[in-house]
């Protein structure tokens, strides 16, 4: 049987040969445009550092919770820093997802108009290489969506650097999440409900454990795994709304495990690709005719943030 999320590898798309690239572009883009999900390999995932932050987040997620704790920003909206076990729910659910997380932001110089806008990161005091391993990580995704756009610029028939200028200093963030054994019959709740990503791309490591479902055009839900050697990256909300829905923002969760696996804890990294928050939302006027109306109002990232997190129930 065929997997449903297609797979492409990256270095095509940085290969010197023409037909190799506009290959990967058109694969690409028909894969966000039907699926909205892909599997990604290449020579820019450094599974070095990879390996090293999976180690860091599962050392800190052991540490008790009185240790953990103090790393929540009151008034953060869980954009930096820890955010404890089921504070998270999907929009329109008041349950919270059995889930703890992490989050790393980027570090922008002084001088970046954004240094004050943005929330500072969290240095975790107990252990030492955490923060660094983070920064290391945040880097590489960071590179891979850069080359991502690129190739999706070009699908659009946007020039290739349009989005360089509202990604370089974007306030993206890289997610670590420990899903916990299940102890307990968990009702309504699961890992992480039915949703969309607010961002523009999203680049997940660690949907390799299962659990991952992805929701076709038919309305069933199928499962989204990657080999060892891959990542899933999907289209958010945001670029959906650029595009007049040209790009599917999918929507997927993470089931609960088979009870015989409750013991068992499941981590993942994804970086969620935000651009800086005055990038304008509008729908790409080239995009919108008699056939595809205007399907959004017009939006700055930042203001769509803010609508997002309220509905997440991370801001009042």
């Amino acid at each position: 049987m065929d997997r449903p999320i297609p797979q492409l590898n990256l270095d095509d798309f940085r290969s010197d040969s023409a037909a190799e690239r506009d290959a990967f572009v058109q694969a690409l883009g028909n894969a966000f445009s039907e699926v909205g999900f892909v599997a990604i390999r290449g020579n820019l995932l450094n599974w070095r550092i990879i390996d090293r932050l999976y180690e860091q987040i599962q050392l800190f997620f052991r540490l008790p919770q009185s240790l953990k704790d103090p790393y929540t920003l009151p008034d953060g909206a869980g954009q930096r820093g820890y955010t404890a076990f089921g504070k998270e729910s999907a929009k329109g659910r008041n349950v919270g997802d059995l889930k703890e997380f992490w989050h790393f932001g980027p570090d922008l110089s002084q001088d970046s108009p954004y240094f004050d806008r943005y929330p500072k990161n969290i240095q975790v005091q107990e252990l030492s290489s955490f923060n660094p391993m983070g920064q290391e990580c945040f880097q590489v995704f960071q590179n891979i969506a850069q080359e991502v756009l690129k190739a999706l610029a070009i699908y659009l028939k946007l020039p290739e650097n349009y989005f360089d200028p509202y990604i370089a200093e974007g306030n993206s963030i890289l997610r670590a999440i420990h899903y916990p054994p299940i102890t307990a019959e968990p009702k309504d709740a699961i890992r992480a409900a039915a949703h969309g990503d607010i961002n523009l791309i999203t680049l997940l490591v660690g949907a390799q454990g299962g659990g991952l479902q992805v929701q076709n055009r038919q309305g069933d839900w199928v499962d989204a795994t990657a080999e060892t050697d891959e990542i899933l990256i999907n289209i958010g909300d945001m670029l959906s709304r650029l595009s007049n829905n040209r790009l599917r923002s999918t929507i997927h969760r993470v089931v609960n495990p088979p009870r015989t696996q409750w013991h068992l804890s499941r981590f993942s990294i994804p970086f969620f690709l935000h651009p800086v928050p005055d990038m304008p939302l509008n729908c790409l006027a080239h995009l919108v005719d008699e056939q595809n109306p205007k399907k959004y109002p017009d939006i700055t990232a930042g203001e769509f943030l803010e609508e997002r997190l309220k509905e997440l129930g991370l801001r009042e």
